[in-house]
């Protein structure tokens, strides 16, 4: 339907008109429309009405009674399928109501971390469609939310290991922030600024935290008239500092996502074109192309690109409006970047493009679909002025269609290609779809190349439905369709499987779309046709050729699949997976086809295939299983014409072949006999009520053939009995045709073509529904009555031992069972029985709703299943104790079991799949454009069927009866029987009930456990794996051992431990060791901390009140007595102590498993490590317990001592006393205002904050007089609005305690670190090695000792003392690293200690860091900067100015040699880069003592060097509203340099690096010196290209000139240092951006340059950024006439000039210039080109270097002009192709 008819006709009505708020009292928000279309719809508005009245009701009982468990996450599990089942089918009122409950509990403080994930998931789904509440009907704080974010994903304790958090935790609460974001309040940005802004200083890492706060949390979909509240307030702030940031840092991807946000919910409401180019070129370098010849690309570009999502959102946001800026740099991306399309390209890029390529086309339907169909709601519309025009759009579509045209060959596949065609498609279809059309017909034609056949195939399968429709743009397009599907048919080919499978996909998709209809009588009738109409009348004739000549292709691909064929006699019977892929195929396509069919083709069509089905006998397994498809799928299409045929057909054969009673009995039958069976099974998969004429017939052969010997024969005969049930007992649509109704009227009144590609319209569907009707259920009864009674009445008998039975008729009757049950699963009512109670107490109902799916249960039969299951009981307790070995009976047994519990009409693996696929059709047809469920209507009746899906397996809820107690205690029984195999399956059905039921687990665990006990003799080692496995559980479901719930906890992790000593158990037996390995790490991955406290807050309740009272609809229950409410508040009370001594209990337990003696170690090892996940930070580790790990940091193994370090650094936190703060006014001490706007950077109200040793504290007083602040980023950007700082000395915890003073669990602590014998074994295992030369300095360790040294101050000291000299003194790699971590723990756990204190404890660590600098080591260099960097971070510089100044005492001073130098430069830079901005003076001090010693001749020391300038300079940034820095600047250094490098520069030669590495004695010349200094410069440049934020200052660009002399010429091989380092600098600065008023400045610089210039030429020629002009080009040929001087005769002794003459040089230039110019233009060959090529051929005899060159550009010229050399030889004339052939196939081009 065209837009222009649909526009402003708004919805249409739905069925049955508009809900009014008629006796139902209430409009629902949204429901799920497809509920309307169901046979049983009328019933469903009382059955959800009782279901919601009953949620809000129980929902706001459990929360006022204070019970989140169970009856809170029972009743909100219960709204979530609620909303699954119904959509959201409630009041606005609820709705709102819902939210705010929700809100509430999810913000809980100290809530559980697993409910929290509970209720934020169904949070996210209530705010999930935000156009239902708007502004004013909802409001929702955002602080609670930044109060859970900062706790949970910046937790200050998880490090230590006090806090367990999931990891889909980060994700959760992230979507969480996103959902409830609109709803923030007009004054929340503002707000938000204020906290988050002191973050941003962009030297810290909490510049990444605070954008992070800011990309999560600002609200942006602001209404107009709060813009001034919204982004007005940030947004210049932001977009400048992204501006100026050069160097991708971590946060500025996030930015953009911002930014991308920020554009797409105010499109016409920001004005971005002043930083339009920016964009574009960032995006571009985001793309890591590689550009250019030597492709060094910075590894940092790689991890931190913008994620394309983003950008392609922003790009569609910022498009139309009246300056059309976007487009034009789009066109103007997308030229620069074609190329790399092409097929013959890849890298690691590719991902990125292929991903451009699919999201954007997807993203700009998705905004014409905002713009023009969506239906409006309160979120901002697209003002007129900036809505995308029909110009903007096909200006897109033209931009973006040749990249897409190339990337459909692509290597990676051609998906993302198809998916960009279906939507450009959709939006321009005549520019789309012939472009596409001329590549397919000739892949159609070619047999060689049958990946062009594929990816051609799958990109017209994504245009389809824009090509059948036609429409006013393309109205040619159905044309096409005939000669496609025609020239299709080759692809059903048996030798190429991909390229049938993609046959049948093309072909289906054709047919959905198009009614197969014969109208070209129509032509005769009627004259008011188009010229179009009128071709596709007379083309449509052909449709009956296609279907017949279509079932040739299957038969052929059938007959040549057949077992005989393709197997050797050994091998498997069953399908190959291929195979089955194949025939899914084929029946899916051919049941479409027939489907799609007229009557008369349909007729044909039928014929044929019985003809082929009865003339041919076929093997059951793989062709036969085909032609049965086939079979199947002609019946299903016209049952009555169809059965007619085969039925009568069928029987008559199979009574003749087992008219003799001999056959019954034969093991091996007649193939004729099995085919006829197997085609007789298929073809009962039809509508019933057709079946019911045939009953005689069909019952009779049952009687006949169910009780055959052969096993192949009876299995057979099941399939018919199982589909005869299931025909006539299910609910199912009976037809899937595209037209309602079919197409069997005359032409005169029905005009098929007009339907092609039409969408099914949702509110006349008109579905067929098969309901079973009175007749058919007593058919099936009868048919229970007289196969599956008897069968049962054997097995009655075998299982009371009356009757003896072979194991195969056991089989036999089982399968016979099983097959009625599965045929007949939603006739028989669910297991009835006594609820299992006492399970979990709760003050609140948890009854289970009955859902109807359209039978009612006939009560007065006896129930069938409650038949079978005692039977099926009583015979398994036989087989389990007489004849355990017959697994085969048991197989089936736990199939029985499985259904029996669960199977009500439809398997939920089946569902899942069928959902699943159901998806995929439904994007790869969908119309993204037009929206409202446009979908096919074969696809809109198989969502209905769904629906009905989830119903029916929804239908029972999950109450736990005593049956099924019975029946999961058999299957726990066969669990851990004999048979490995016979286990398996059993533990798989086993773990789906344990999902199935409400709280069983909690009854199974004791069974489990058992098999565990030690104390037991009568375990086998059989049953004890196979109980550990029940505990591991399956990757997807329940895992007992590790259920988040104290009572089970308990139980399970000392069974665990204990069975340790089971004499079960071996640890001989690798599975038996692997399974434990297994549980440990499953408990280990998957343990979240347990909450201890259930507490509801008051503001919860008062909700939760309200929404109990909230009618329309509800219950009448009378609203709870406050005596209840104060029963419910002294539960919760019980609660939480239960909850807290079932803690400290298992504590208890697991210590007492851990000390039991003759534990084997690894058990030891288990336990330990659950005694360390119970650490937690609201709870000090009980006494015993902190014992034990204090005593195990000396245990003898290293993994043990490894736990014990992190468990007492997390008790040394829980012991933590806290410390005083005050508040404080920064502007008070400094003396100056407040800045009034944002200035970052040194102002004078933050000057107080830098280091400056005339104020540093030297006394007592003045240190107890100076305000230290600890936290390095606080005033740099902003002061925070509540500054807070620890108080003085006098108001915290006391220092110096005597034991006396302490707590117990301080005690047990001091006296063992105060123990001198304690001490020395510590360290003697700390200074031991682990893993050689892997070890690095140990976080952990660290905070044991910072812990230490902070709760227990000095006390230690003198014990420590002697071993930390004695440890200082010794080189060894170990003991260095050993000591370096208590020295880094001494300093930071050293903060609150009094100035004597701290005074006395750098006398004693002066010394010792002079010995531990002196002694460095290449191993010991890294640990000694970790721990001098973490030592200093977080901390005042002032407090530390003894470490300061013993650092810079003299960091150059040549004893020990150059690389002692190296390491105390490292050192120093780790403890300077992390004071960040607050030490200048050091930074100056510094850099006047490195300056004259730049010279360095050691690498190493001058590559340090390098590095340390960078943290220098690194504080001189050009961020927006940043004032100059105190610290060093850059441009003053540089122009510094400069005149010291004046030598260098004069001359015209190039510069050879020959200082060899030795410092000579006497003056050097000034040349040499420079050269020194050149190497070391370089090494800073490089080293700041990738850590700066802003790229090369304007000073830096002068010493561009020297990096070229010093480029290499190609041939040149020797490794040379000084040559490397210039040519990856100046591919660094050529990676960075300039700022426009640069340019010149660069390209100036650039004209005396050769190699590397000419790359990166091509790549700024390709990039259109310059154009290909005659005026360049004369340039280039003028320099290429250099005339080049005589050789001279060489001394036989030179090996060569290695300095080439000047003329050499500008000749050479001029040749790599036309190189550029002809690899500027990969793929094509413009105008310019043949006489370019014809002047470079010109000389190839030149000497080296220019040969190389020339023969380089030839032969990439020759690979990347290859594929498509046809073409491009037009553009040459006859003597340049002679030259040129000549010169690509020449010898000198092998030469």
């Amino acid at each position: 339907m065209e837009p222009a008819e649909r526009a402003g006709v708004g919805e249409p009505p739905e069925p049955g008109g508009r809900p009014e708020p008629g006796p139902r009292g209430f409009v629902p928000q949204k429901e799920i429309v497809y509920n309307k279309l169901l046979p049983y719809a009328e019933r469903l508005d009382a059955e959800s009405d009782l279901q919601l009245a009953q949620i809000k009701c129980n929902l706001g009982r459990a929360v006022q009674l204070q019970e989140l468990w169970p009856g809170g996450l029972f009743w909100t599990r219960k709204l979530s399928t609620y909303i699954r089942l119904y959509g959201r089918k409630f009041s606005k009122e609820d709705h709102v109501l819902f939210i705010k409950l929700l809100y509430e509990l999810v913000s809980i403080p100290k809530l559980e971390i697993s409910m929290m994930q509970g209720f934020a998931r169904l949070l996210i789904n209530l705010l999930k469609k935000k156009e239902l509440l708007s502004r004013a009907d909802l409001e929702l704080p955002w602080r609670p939310l930044y109060d859970m974010v900062e706790r949970i994903l910046y937790s200050k304790t998880e490090h230590l290991g006090l806090n367990w958090f999931p990891n889909s935790v980060e994700n959760i609460l992230k979507t969480l922030v996103k959902s409830c974001r609109p709803y923030f309040p007009a004054d929340a940005t503002a707000e938000m600024l204020e906290e988050w802004r002191p973050l941003m200083c962009p030297f810290d890492v909490t510049m990444q935290k605070a954008i992070t706060y800011f990309e999560i949390f600002l609200p942006t979909s602001l209404p107009p008239e709060l813009h001034h509240k919204g982004f007005k307030l940030w947004f210049d702030e932001l977009i400048g500092l992204w501006v100026s940031v050069q160097n991708l840092p971590q946060w500025e991807g996030q930015l953009v996502n911002l930014f991308a946000r920020l554009a797409t919910d105010n499109i016409g409401y920001i004005d971005w074109d002043p930083y339009v180019p920016k964009i574009f070129t960032r995006i571009l370098r985001s793309l890591n192309l590689p550009v250019g010849s030597s492709q060094v690309l910075v590894p940092r570009f790689l991890t931190n690109a913008y994620d394309i999502g983003h950008a392609v959102i922003w790009i569609t946001a910022m498009m139309g409006g009246p300056s059309k800026l976007v487009q034009k740099h789009l066109t103007g991306l997308f030229n620069s970047i074609t190329s790399f399309y092409h097929p013959s390209n890849n890298g690691r890029w590719l991902n990125k493009l292929m991903k451009l390529l699919q999201r954007l086309p997807n993203s700009v339907v998705r905004r014409l679909h905002r713009e023009r169909y969506k239906k409006p709601s309160w979120l901002t519309p697209v003002p007129d002025s900036h809505k995308l025009t029909d110009q903007d759009v096909t200006e897109f579509v033209q931009c973006i269609i040749q990249p897409v045209l190339l990337a459909m060959f692509s290597k990676t596949g051609s998906l993302e290609a198809a998916q960009a065609l279906q939507n450009l498609a959709l939006m321009r279809p005549e520019l789309v779809i012939p472009p596409v059309l001329e590549r397919t017909y000739p892949a159609l034609e070619t047999l060689t190349e049958p990946h062009q056949l594929t990816a051609t195939l799958s990109c017209v399968i994504g245009v389809a439905r824009s090509l059948v429709s036609g429409g006013r743009w393309f109205p040619e397009g159905p044309t096409h369709m005939l000669p496609l599907l025609m020239r299709a048919l080759p692809g059903v080919d048996p030798n190429d499987f991909s390229k049938c499978m993609i046959t049948f996909q093309f072909i289906a998709t054709f047919s959905t779309l198009v009614p197969l209809v014969d109208c070209s009588s129509v032509l005769q009738e009627r004259n008011d046709l188009t010229e179009v109409e009128r071709e596709l009348c007379s083309a449509t004739a052909e449709f009956e050729d296609f279907v017949l000549q279509f079932m040739d292709r299957c038969f052929g691909l059938i007959e040549s699949s057949t077992l005989e064929q393709t197997r050797e006699e050994t091998e498997t019977e069953k399908m190959t997976h291929l195979e089955s892929l194949v025939e899914l195929g084929l029946s899916s396509t051919f049941s479409t086809i027939l489907t799609q069919c007229s009557k008369e083709i349909f007729m044909v069509a039928l014929q044929k295939v019985f003809n082929f089905s009865t003339s041919h006998i076929f093997e059951t397994r793989v062709a036969g299983r085909m032609v049965a498809d086939m079979c199947r799928a002609a019946v299903k299409c016209c049952p009555e014409e169809s059965l007619k045929l085969f039925v009568p057909h069928c029987c008559s054969v199979i009574t003749q072949l087992t008219m003799n009673d001999d056959v019954l009995n034969d093991e091996e039958l007649d193939k004729e006999l099995l085919w006829n069976l197997q085609l007789l099974s298929e073809i009962t998969r039809v509508d019933g009520r057709k079946l019911l004429l045939y009953r005689e017939q069909l019952v009779k052969i049952l009687q006949r053939t169910l009780h055959l010997t052969c096993k192949q024969g009876y299995t057979l005969s099941c399939n018919l009995l199982h589909h005869l049930l299931r025909s006539t007992t299910l609910i199912y649509p009976t037809e899937y045709c595209s037209v309602p109704g079919g197409f069997d009227k005359p032409p005169s009144e029905y005009f098929p073509i007009k339907d092609w590609g039409k969408p099914g319209d949702l509110w006349n569907l008109g579905i067929q529904w098969h309901v079973p009707s009175s007749e058919e259920v007593s058919f099936a009864f009868y048919v229970l009555d007289s196969f599956l009674q008897p069968e049962l009445v054997k097995l009655q008998h075998c299982g009371d031992g009356k009757l003896e039975m072979s194991r195969d008729d056991i089989l036999q009757s089982l399968t016979i069972v099983h097959n009625c049950l599965i045929g007949s699963g939603n006739l028989l009512p669910p297991l009835k029985g006594e609820p299992v109670t006492n399970l979990v107490p709760s003050m609140v109902s948890l009854e289970e709703t009955k859902l109807y799916t359209g039978l009612e249960y006939d009560l007065s039969r006896e129930n069938h299943r409650e038949v079978i299951a005692t039977v099926i009981r009583k015979l398994l307790n036989h087989i389990l104790d007489n004849s355990e070995d017959d697994t085969k009976s048991l197989f089936l047994i736990i199939k029985i079991i499985g259904d029996l519990l669960q199977f009500q009409g439809s398997h939920k693996h089946e569902f899942d799949s069928r959902w699943k696929s159901f998806n995929l059709v439904k994007k790869s047809m969908e119309n993204r454009l037009h929206g409202k469920k446009q979908h096919i209507r074969a696809l809109l009746i198989d969502r209905v069927m769904l629906q009905h899906e989830l119903r029916t397996l929804t239908v029972e809820g999950c109450e736990y009866k005593k049956i099924h107690q019975d029946m999961v205690r058999d299957l726990l029984r066969l669990s851990t029987s004999s048979y490995s195999q016979v286990r398996n399956k059993a533990q798989q059905t086993f773990f789906a009930a344990l999902g199935a039921y409400n709280f069983c687990c909690r009854d199974i665990i004791p069974l489990v456990l058992e098999f565990l006990r030690p104390d037991r003799q009568d375990v086998t080692q059989q049953q004890f794996k196979g109980a550990l496995y029940c505990l591991l559980g399956n990757h997807s479901g329940v895992c007992l051992a590790n259920l988040h719930d104290w009572d089970c906890i308990v139980q399970t992790w000392p069974a665990i431990v204990s069975s340790g000593l089971s004499q079960a158990m071996s640890l001989e037996k690798p599975s038996i060791v692997r399974l434990f390995d297994d549980l440990a790490e499953k408990i280990h991955r998957q343990y979240e901390t347990i909450g201890l406290d259930f507490t509801i807050p008051k503001s919860c309740v008062e909700i939760a009140e309200l929404l109990q009272q909230s009618k329309n609809p509800s219950i009448n229950q009378i609203l709870l007595s406050p005596e209840k409410i104060k029963e419910g508040i002294k539960r919760q009370q019980e609660k939480n102590a239960d909850a807290l001594r079932n803690y400290e209990n298992l504590v208890d337990t697991l210590l007492d498993g851990v000390e039991q003696r003759n534990l084997p170690w690894k058990f030891e090892h288990i336990g330990i490590g659950l005694l360390s996940l119970l650490l937690r930070d609201d709870r000090v580790l009980p006494l015993r317990a902190i014992r034990f790990f204090v005593e195990n940091l000396n245990h003898d193994a290293i993994v043990v001592r490894k736990m014990a370090i992190s468990a007492v650094a997390g008790i040394l936190k829980q012991l933590k006393r806290t410390h005083k703060k005050l508040t404080i006014n920064p502007c008070e001490i400094s003396g100056c205002p407040k800045p009034t706007q944002i200035i970052a950077g040194d102002r004078p109200d933050n000057h107080w904050l830098h280091y400056d040793s005339k104020t540093i504290p030297r006394t007592k007083k003045e240190w107890e007089s100076s305000c230290f602040v600890e936290k390095t980023h606080w005033g740099y950007y902003t002061w925070p609005k509540n500054m807070v700082v620890y108080a003085g000395v006098e108001e915290q915890p006391k220092l110096g305690r005597s034991r006396e003073d302490m707590t117990e669990a301080e005690q047990i602590i001091f006296d063992h670190f105060s123990d001198p014998k304690f001490v020395e074994q510590l360290i003697t295992f700390l200074s031991l090695e682990d893993r050689k030369g892997k070890d690095k300095f140990n976080p952990r360790r660290f905070c044991l000792f910072k812990g230490i040294f902070r709760n227990f101050d000095d006390a230690f000291l003198p014990v420590l003392k002697p071993h930390l000299e004695r440890l200082v003194a010794d080189s060894h790699e170990s003991t260095q690293r050993c000591v370096a971590e208590i020295i880094a723990g001494l300093i930071r756990g050293s903060k609150h200690w009094t100035f004597e204190k701290v005074e006395k404890l750098w006398e004693l660590l002066c010394p010792l860091l002079r010995t531990a600098l002196s002694n460095i080591t290449v191993e010991t260099y890294n640990d000694w900067g970790a721990c001098i960097a973490t030592s200093c971070e977080s901390r005042d510089p002032r407090k530390l100015h003894w470490l300061f100044e013993l650092l810079l005492e003299s960091p150059l001073s040549g004893e020990g040699g150059s690389f002692v130098d190296a390491c105390r430069l490292y050192v120093l830079q780790g403890g300077l880069a992390q004071q960040e901005w607050r030490v200048p003076e050091l930074l100056h001090r510094l850099l006047k003592y490195l300056e004259p010693k730049l010279t360095q001749v050691y690498k190493n020391v001058r590559e340090r060097i390098g590095s340390v300038l960078t943290y220098i300079f690194m504080i001189d940034v050009s961020l927006p509203n940043t004032t100059p820095t105190i610290s060093p600047h850059v441009p003053e250094f540089t122009a510094r340099i400069l005149e010291k490098l004046k030598p260098l520069m004069d001359v015209d030669e190039e510069i050879q690096n020959h200082v060899m590495e030795e410092n000579g004695i006497g003056e050097e010349d000034e040349r040499t010196q420079g050269i020194k200094l050149l190497k070391t410069i370089l090494k800073w440049l490089m080293a700041s290209a990738g850590r700066s934020f802003s790229t090369a200052v304007t000073e830096q660009l002068q010493l561009l000139p020297l990096f070229f002399k010093i480029a290499p010429v190609e041939n040149d091989n020797s490794y040379d240092e000084l040559k490397r380092d210039a040519k990856l600098c100046l591919s660094l600065m050529s990676q960075g951006l300039l700022y426009p008023h640069q340019v010149p400045l660069v390209l100036q610089v650039l004209k005396q340059v050769r190699e590397m210039a000419a790359t990166t030429l091509s790549g700024l020629l390709q990039c259109n950024f310059l154009t290909m002009d005659s005026p360049m080009q004369i340039h280039f040929e003028q320099l290429c006439k250099t005339k080049l001087p005589k050789k001279r005769k060489r001394d036989p002794g030179s090996v060569g000039d290695t300095i080439p003459s000047a003329e050499l040089v500008k000749r050479h230039a001029g040749v790599l210039g036309l190189g550029a110019c002809v690899l500027s233009s990969p793929y094509d060959v413009p105008t310019w080109m043949p006489q370019l090529l014809m002047n470079l051929s010109a000389h190839l005899n030149d000497p080296q270097p220019i040969e190389m060159t020339v023969k380089k550009t030839l032969s990439n010229f020759r690979r990347t002009h290859h594929d498509n050399w046809q073409e491009h030889k037009q553009q040459f004339t006859d003597d340049q192709l002679l030259v040129l052939t000549d010169l690509l196939v020449s010898p000198c081009y092998y030469a």
